[in-house]
């Protein structure tokens, strides 16, 4: 899949704790990621006298640091801070950043509760159950192992959460400086994503539900087996499909970019793309371990090795609702395999 057909209006990104203007009162700023995936996009946002901050960052010292000199420099009261969901580069100094500036922190409630219940590592969403759903779904005991020595890693990328925060649901109008933003809910990467997006302005703030290079991560997790996250997430994605073409999407990952449509359109055949590709290699029963190497040919560590069996097992799920292949459970190992 290509992104030729994608604009990128800014040939360079933002430059260490320098934001970058990409619209009237909205500004760009990047930190850094210890992971492959090396960074994460920010906004800020004039909100009258203050700045509204769109995501947080990871939960450590580099990146507090930098919010440290963003903030000395920009020299305004925070007003509100706004999480997209609940993965730790986006909500790891939520409660951080409120304590530090006092400003309210807005998200969902679908987001807000399940960044708690990891934390704390409560209802199915623990280290132990995900590597035991893994296993289901066989993979081997060594790289089981490795994913449980790591422990509790969502803790680590936020540290603390707030105990308190404001409610966004779909279709709210959240009003920022000047100018009205509408939520627009996304699901299949994360509970209850929001996307905000401003009519006056012509910008949409997609978080990662529209990325423009790599393809957004859907998975199932162990409290939800059997969930199809990748037809919500396309069904998701196709809510974008009624903005213009014009529409200046700000990704949490990559550049902003020009093209909507256009995205839409690579991220559908890219799915279908893999359901085929994947279809073809359950001639026999296979578990979602053993279609990895079809998915994923390339060399994974742990943290992808997750994020890969979460994609796979969601790919094997959605077959299933389709109808395309059988689930096949002996009570020790998940396979799955082609209908004929």
């Amino acid at each position: 899949m290509t992104t030729d057909s994608l604009e990128y209006p800014f040939g360079t990104s933002p430059e260490g704790s320098a934001p970058r203007s990409v619209a009237p009162g909205i500004a760009w700023l990047r930190m850094a990621l210890p992971f492959a995936l090396n960074h994460i996009n920010l906004w800020l946002i004039e909100d009258g006298p203050g700045i509204a901050i769109v995501d947080t960052g990871l939960g450590d010292d580099a990146s507090r640091a930098a919010w440290d000199t963003v903030l000395t420099a920009a020299d305004k009261p925070v007003t509100q801070i706004i999480v997209t969901h609940y993965h730790p580069d986006h909500a790891g100094n939520a409660e951080w950043l409120s304590r530090r500036t006092g400003a309210p922190v807005w998200m969902s409630t679908g987001e807000y509760l399940l960044a708690h219940t990891l934390l704390h590592e409560i209802a199915g969403y623990d280290v132990a159950a995900m590597v035991d759903h893994f296993r289901h779904h066989g993979l081997d005991e060594d790289r089981c192992g490795r994913l449980a020595r790591r422990g509790n890693v969502y803790a680590r990328g936020v540290p603390e959460l707030p105990r308190t925060y404001r409610r966004l649901v779909a279709g709210d109008r959240l009003q920022i400086g000047a100018h009205a933003w509408q939520t627009i809910v996304g699901y299949g990467h994360s509970p209850e994503h929001m996307a905000l997006y401003c009519a006056e302005l012509g910008v949409l703030i997609s978080g990662d539900m529209l990325l423009p290079r790599i393809t957004t991560n859907v998975n199932v997790p162990a409290a939800l087996p059997e969930e199809d996250s990748v037809s919500r997430f396309l069904d998701s994605v196709r809510r974008f499909a009624s903005l213009p073409a014009d529409t200046l999407v700000l990704p949490s990952h990559g550049a902003p970019f020009l093209g909507v449509h256009a995205r839409i359109a690579q991220l559908e055949a890219h799915h279908e793309e893999r359901d085929a590709t994947l279809l073809a290699a359950l001639d026999v029963p296979r578990s979602a371990a053993e279609v990895l190497p079809v998915l994923f040919p390339r060399e994974l560590d742990s943290h992808q090795v997750m994020f890969a069996m979460g994609e796979a097992i969601a790919h094997l799920n959605q077959l299933m609702v389709r109808g395309s292949v059988r689930r096949i459970d002996d009570g020790n190992r998940v396979r799955f395999v082609a209908v004929t």
